[in-house]
């Protein structure tokens, strides 16, 4: 059971994803995060006003039951299968987040300072989440996929794009890091 309650080891998660890549391959699917957003905005009548969204929505069925999969499968591994919610991150980290506002530092995997409902329903919150949400939406089509799809299907089929597209998603990382974080909180 202690197998279980761990983060799996690369080893087993790589091939796991390799094998799934494989099977969406091989029944000519494609993959990724953000192409379920389109299905969505789709079935909502969204091709009356943008004709992006005018498609055969059916077609992508499949994709919202992987990202129903995925929601439900993070919240059976978060509410059964994690043992601890203390993340092992160093001190400096702990320090750098407690100098930010964030208290408990690496008590939580989630923390409340970004993830309570108080915080999701305060102007800043609210306004964070839309800017937020607007951004990955715009950056992921303007990229041509999201993170997800550009790091594992991307790199695979070894795209040039994808390796560009990932490239920037660090950097982003980086500057939202260094430098937007401190400034937001």
């Amino acid at each position: 059971m202690e197998f279980i309650l761990q983060p799996w080891p690369w080893y087993i998660a790589g091939p796991l994803i390799t094998l799934v890549m494989f099977f969406l391959f091989f029944f000519g699917k494609k993959f990724g995060v953000s192409s379920n957003l389109e299905t969505i905005c789709a079935i909502g009548g969204a091709g009356n006003l943008v004709d992006f969204f005018k498609f055969d929505w059916k077609k992508n069925a499949w994709n919202l039951t992987f990202i129903a999969g995925t929601i439900l499968g993070g919240y059976l591994s978060y509410a059964y299968l994690t043992p601890d919610e203390t993340v092992a991150i160093s001190t400096k980290t702990i320090q750098d987040l407690s100098e930010l506002g964030f208290q408990n530092a690496g008590a939580r995997y989630l923390p409340n300072e970004i993830f309570s409902i108080e915080t999701m329903f305060s102007l800043k919150g609210f306004l964070i989440l839309i800017g937020a949400g607007f951004l990955v939406g715009f950056g992921s089509r303007y990229a041509g996929g999201c993170t997800s799809g550009h790091a594992i299907v991307g790199l695979s089929n070894l795209e040039l794009p994808s390796l560009i597209s990932v490239i920037g998603f660090f950097i982003g990382g980086l500057i939202m890091t260094w430098l937007l974080l401190p400034l937001i909180f």
